[in-house]
């Protein structure tokens, strides 16, 4: 999952980022309100981490042309104030949840967590192709009917060729959903992760269902040789 932070306070920024990526999530940061409406604006992200009290632009204001705009991303807001009528103000803004500084990062992840369930009980219950099954709820994956268990970074590349099935996706693509800003699509990384997903989803099944486009990405479908 991609997530993007939006917290004036390095540290604290820096601790909620070290902390997701080691829970294998790609995670972009922001340090006022402007950087981090013009990253939600230009990147599609699962949940966005909000301080209230940001520099400039403030949380809530962020949050406002996010919803304007109908952006449906999940949105977690931290602030340090206690106060009811900043929790009321911020939910009846569009927030989907709210959580009071200090808080313990566990139950940070947990709210996370509870954020990306819900997001994918609200969609497509099972994603399929072919033989191919995930459930974004339970994050589980089959094919014919065998389980099939993945690490993060081919998951997230097949829950996008599946919710593209039929589209070309190229590795810019791929590269802004699975890793963060600082990810270099021009490396060799994408190449290796989609070769493992192969292994795992392909390899001694019919028909092949992940496809190369030579200098362009990746295409998932039935009935064609990868």
């Amino acid at each position: 999952m991609r997530i993007l932070v939006v917290e004036d306070e390095p540290k604290v920024a820096r601790f909620l980022e070290r902390g997701l990526r080691q829970q294998a999530h790609a995670v972009d940061l922001a340090f006022d309100g402007e950087d981090g409406l013009r990253l939600a604006f230009e990147n599609d992200y699962d949940v966005v981490v909000l301080d209230v009290m940001l520099p400039g632009r403030d949380g809530f204001s962020v949050l406002t042309e996010l919803r304007t705009a109908q952006k449906a991303v999940r949105v977690l807001m931290l602030t340090a104030r206690d106060e009811v009528g900043d929790r009321v103000r911020g939910l009846d803004l569009g927030a989907d949840d709210y959580l009071v500084k200090p808080f313990d990062f566990d139950e940070f992840l947990a709210r996370i967590r509870a954020l990306i369930r819900r997001a994918a009980s609200e969609g497509q219950t099972t994603l399929r192709c072919a033989d191919l099954e995930l459930d974004p709820r339970t994050r589980q994956v089959r094919r014919g009917g065998k389980p099939v268990q993945l690490t993060a970074k081919p998951y997230a590349i097949l829950d996008l060729l599946l919710r593209r099935q039929g589209q070309v996706v190229s590795r810019t693509e791929i590269s802004e959903h699975v890793w963060d800003q600082r990810f270099d699509p021009m490396g060799n990384v994408i190449d290796v992760t989609v070769h493992q997903l192969r292994d795992k989803v392909d390899k001694g099944f019919e028909p092949r269902l992940i496809h190369t486009v030579r200098g362009v990405g990746y295409v998932l479908r039935a009935g064609e040789q990868a």
